[in-house]
């Protein structure tokens, strides 16, 4: 059927996108056990743990209305825990922590009203947790006071303090005798992705920890992941080369900050073991019962699995994964995240060969081999060097378009901006393609993925270097007649969303932008945001006050006058980390000033929707905001953008 971009008629329905998709996540292994969450936006986004026994059943160990997650550092991540059956699990509404342990009821840990707790390691042979705390009680918003800490598992005990005093904290882990513990820790300017220190104490019988040592971070590193293995030996990711790779400590080492510090590298490579700590509990390594190590591996914005083998890196064939594969019996299990379906949790007989089993699927296999656009790593010149992005073309076999016709193109602006992206199966890039439009997905300047250099690319430069980057590979795919350069548009959900509002102020490249809960006022988000990001502008930006000026410069609030083409504003009531007045003041001035603009506000939503109504929402009102920019009629919406180009009353 012939019909122009944009209007087809697409397989990737509103109902597939929120009524049957789960966000798949956090897998542990306890013995033959598997654990992971799954975030369900058909229930309103709560989170569920969920368990596959060692004999395949399947059983929900949250069940409604629990909804498993932790708001410490906003971003929450590892929420539960598990070890021998028994799970200690955060309750995302409140921050109250739980405990199941086999034939009891689950019961609440008695915590301080005004704490939450994230990152949690049981301790079972003292009956206790380890837990990283934010504590807001008594404290301004944005500076809450974070420890390490030991939670009874036990009624009569007590909690109490083990580390405190750094900024921030993460990753308690004790070794496998218990006599030790490691951990991570970080100041502010400073974001965990530029400069953290790895720590060691011993830890007594009676569960206290001795005076501390820092065994690496002296010279600035961003340390990740520190796990023991087996046999007792502590290992850790650090970008110390410019490149996140896997490090041992020798014993007895000390980070004097001589060269020879005790530490070895593993093996060295010019490619990602290891990642930026946006949440707790992240995974880039596992260890064999034989001493190998398992290993998730990033080269050009793509993840896999490996082997570190006799200091070799060996690619184990599993195609994309989503974070390390995990030991299960004689075998692994892990989220498979390939080009050509949803992501799943599947799980293999071995280390090789063999078809992985399936146990859960984040979505129905709903679209045909040749209904998928497969998104295509593309590189394009930069005015430094050289940009990264994958590019996805229209696809749908039902369809072609009027002869001559290119496509409308939407580039994508990943958030963080300390992030990525890469071109695993996704439906929210699959609504645009199988509808008629071309997807560029940008791995901008300032992105993880591609070594410390690239991402220190960002440096002072937000709001200049991602804004090139992105109208760069819009010009990469016009030049070469791939999309139409009178239709492109931009978007972007956080940073992304800055990213968006920046490029729509500074180019006339683009014809139309979204922006999901993002930063308008660069002041403004300086001023009014939680701590973990409180000081993140210094080095993107620059430190405030001196540095005023140029945020104020940079904001698209105050560039209003060059910008041309309409934007509509998707924003959560709920978002601690954007407020909702950073989206308000910008709609109002463009109001003001009679430019095209939509706004919608979600109660109940916080950084980031979970709900299925709000998806739906934002979907169908987005794909309908650019039919109105590009001159098409989309089909089959239930409901219509309202655009504004006047001062309301």
């Amino acid at each position: 059927m012939v019909a122009p971009f944009g209007a087809w008629i697409s397989p990737v329905t509103v109902e597939l996108m929120t009524g049957t998709t789960v966000g798949l996540g956090s897998v542990l292994v306890d013995g033959g056990d598997l654990y992971w969450l799954e975030a369900r936006p058909s229930e309103s986004g709560r989170a569920v743990l969920c368990r596959r026994l060692s004999d395949g059943r399947i059983d929900e160990v949250t069940p409604a209305p629990v909804n498993v997650g932790s708001r410490v550092h906003e971003y929450g991540g590892g929420a539960y825990s598990v070890a021998q059956g028994a799970i200690i699990y955060s309750e995302r509404s409140d921050g109250g922590v739980w405990l199941i342990e086999a034939g009891a009821a689950p019961r609440r840990i008695p915590t301080p009203e005004g704490c939450r707790y994230a990152d949690f390691e049981l301790d079972l042979a003292r009956r206790r947790a380890l837990a990283v705390r934010e504590d807001h009680r008594g404290r301004p918003p944005n500076d809450p006071k974070a420890s390490i800490v030991s939670l009874p598992l036990d009624p009569d005990g007590v909690e109490a303090i083990l580390i405190e005093g750094p900024d921030f904290l993460s990753s308690p882990r004790l070794s496998p005798s218990g006599d030790a513990m490691a951990w991570l820790a970080w100041d502010h300017p400073n974001m965990p992705w530029d400069a953290t220190r790895l720590y060691l104490a011993d830890v007594g019988r009676d569960g206290s920890v001795g005076a501390s040592r820092q065994v690496a971070g002296a010279t600035p590193e961003a340390i990740v992941q520190p796990a023991w293995s087996p046999s007792g030996r502590l290992h850790f990711c650090s970008d110390r080369t410019g490149w996140w790779n896997l490090y041992a400590l020798n014993e007895g080492s000390l980070d004097d900050g001589s060269p020879n510090d005790g530490v070895v590298a593993l093996a060295p490579v010019e490619a990602e073991i290891g990642g930026p700590h946006w949440v707790f509990r992240q995974r880039y390594y596992d260890f064999l019962p034989d001493g190998r190590i398992l290993v998730a591996i990033v080269r050009d914005g793509i993840r896999t699995a490996a082997l570190i083998d006799a200091c070799k890196i060996k690619p184990l064939g599993l195609g994309q994964v989503q974070d390390c594969p995990q030991p299960l019996g004689d075998g692994l299990a892990y989220i498979a995240t390939p080009p050509t379906a949803p992501p799943a949790i599947v799980i293999t007989d071995g280390l090789k060969g063999g078809r992985p089993r399936e146990v859960r699927a984040g979505a129905p296999a709903a679209l045909a081999p040749e209904e998928i656009s497969l998104g295509a790593a593309i590189d394009f010149p930069t005015s430094d060097g050289v940009g990264h992005a994958f590019w996805y073309p229209p696809t749908n076999p039902a369809y072609k378009a009027p002869a001559g016709e290119l496509p409308p193109l939407v580039v994508l602006s990943h958030g963080g901006p300390t992030s990525m992206t890469t071109n695993h199966f996704n439906l929210n890039v699959q609504w645009w393609t199988s509808r008629g439009f071309s997807v560029v997905d940008v791995n901008y300047g300032g992105s993880t993925g591609y070594g410390r250099a690239y991402r220190r690319r960002l440096d002072g430069r937000w709001g200049v270097v991602d804004v090139e980057d992105c109208v760069a590979a819009a010009k990469y795919l016009v030049d070469r007649r791939l999309v139409d350069g009178a239709r492109l548009a931009i978007r972007g959900g956080s940073a992304g969303g800055f990213t968006t509002l920046a490029a729509l102020t500074s180019s006339t490249l683009f014809k139309a932008g979204a922006s999901l809960y993002g930063v308008a006022d660069l002041m403004l988000l300086a001023q009014d945001t939680h701590k973990f990001e409180s000081r993140y502008l210094d080095r993107l930006v620059g430190p405030l006050p001196q540095a005023q000026a140029l945020y104020e410069e940079r904001s698209p609030i105050h560039r209003l006058d060059r910008l041309s083409c309409p934007a509509i504003f998707f924003q959560g009531a709920d978002d601690k980390t954007v407020p909702p007045n950073q989206a308000e003041t910008m709609v109002a001035a463009m109001r003001a000033r009679g430019l095209p603009v939509a706004y919608y506000l979600f109660p109940g939503e916080g950084h980031g929707f979970r709900q299925a109504a709000t998806l739906r929402r934002v979907l169908e009102l987005e794909l309908d905001f650019y039919g109105r920019a590009f001159g098409f009629v989309a089909p089959g919406l239930s409901e219509r953008v309202e655009i504004a180009d006047r001062a309301e009353g």
